[in-house]
């Protein structure tokens, strides 16, 4: 049988009514390129932990609940993932492991702050690349985790991850996917700035009034430049799955997979044109592209970004890349 992790991500400030703040393990910490500004709250909810714990302790599992503070002590779970000793020295996944992890995510960014760690564990330094590591990867096969949403009702309206790729959301469904289910393995983009992606992102920002704010950035996908930074920006969307291929009644994706081991990219550009009377008309044109990267440079002080759900501001060339098929979920 199964030794089941059940991590949740806190704070420092849990106590009721405290926020996350920025950069802490539970809203996916900050790097160079994002930091948590809102107002997500930290508080363990005990209901859906303790019912999952419920569902895998009846079906024999060995179930571990930890609240993680800090990315040190979110290591010290996935130290538990570890394979045995390589000759090369290398910390590797067992691929054969009986341990198996379930993340109690609020939000996407928090389940992104656990994959981030993975990353930071088990990528090898470029200087020390083994010869079995895949050649259009810088990662191994990352552990599969399960998926337990903490608020479903609002996560399901907000089309959260889980939502768009059809996992289970109640407790015993999470219990029944991870003990009994299949391992989906998925795309993940990972950045120049150290962080990783599992959803996507959207560069852009609106006004008060919800008017869109334009911005310049050169914008191109394996050397297809969808902008060159001359003129005006509405919105960009950097996808793996599809929480952004929307952007009120624009389409800017077209039907991103997040297992299809490219990166779709869409760029919302004003176009004015003139009526045969003469009559100004602004339309938004959008152009696409998939590739195996994109790179952004701004040409403006910062665009402002939200990526999987956290905010940040972009001042500096910024490339993601896709590696396929690089972590997995557990599904039913």
């Amino acid at each position: 049988m199964y030794d089941v992790v059940l991590l949740t991500l806190g704070s420092e400030r849990d106590a009721p009514g405290g926020g996350c703040g920025s950069g802490g393990a539970c809203c996916g910490g900050a790097d160079d390129t994002a930091a948590d500004t809102g107002e997500e709250r930290c508080e363990t909810p005990r209901v859906p932990v303790l019912a999952c714990t419920d569902e895998l302790t009846a079906r024999g599992a060995r179930v571990t609940t930890v609240t993680a503070r800090s990315d040190a002590e979110i290591d010290e779970v996935l130290a538990r993932l570890d394979g045995p000793p390589r000759a090369d020295g290398l910390t590797w996944p067992d691929s054969d492991g009986k341990t198996r992890l379930i993340v109690a995510a609020a939000s996407d960014g928090q389940l992104r702050a656990v994959l981030r760690r993975l990353v930071r564990r088990y990528a090898p330094p470029p200087s020390r690349r083994p010869a079995d590591l895949a050649g259009n990867r810088t990662v191994p096969d990352l552990p599969p985790v399960g998926v337990l949403p903490l608020d479903p009702a609002r996560s399901g309206a907000a089309r959260d991850l889980a939502a768009q790729l059809g996992l289970p959301r109640d407790p015993a469904g999470v219990a029944a996917a991870v003990l009994d289910g299949t391992a989906r393995r998925l795309d993940l983009l990972r950045n120049d700035g150290g962080s990783v992606t599992l959803d996507g992102a959207l560069l852009g920002a609106a006004d008060d009034a919800g008017r869109p704010l334009h911005w310049r950035a050169r914008v191109e996908v394996d050397g297809t430049v969808l902008s060159d930074g001359s003129e005006p920006i509405t919105a960009c969307a950097i996808g793996n799955a599809g929480g952004y291929a929307r952007l009120g009644e624009v389409d800017l994706l077209g039907g991103p997979d997040p297992a299809d081991g490219r990166v779709t990219v869409g760029v919302a550009v004003p176009v004015v044109t003139r009526s045969a009377l003469g009559r100004k008309k602004v339309r938004l044109e959008v152009r696409r592209a998939r590739g195996r990267a994109v790179a952004v440079v701004p040409r403006d002080e910062k665009v402002p970004f939200l990526d999987d759900g956290v905010e940040g501001e972009l001042s500096r060339k910024r490339s993601w890349w896709t590696e396929p098929g690089a972590w997995a979920v557990w599904t039913g």
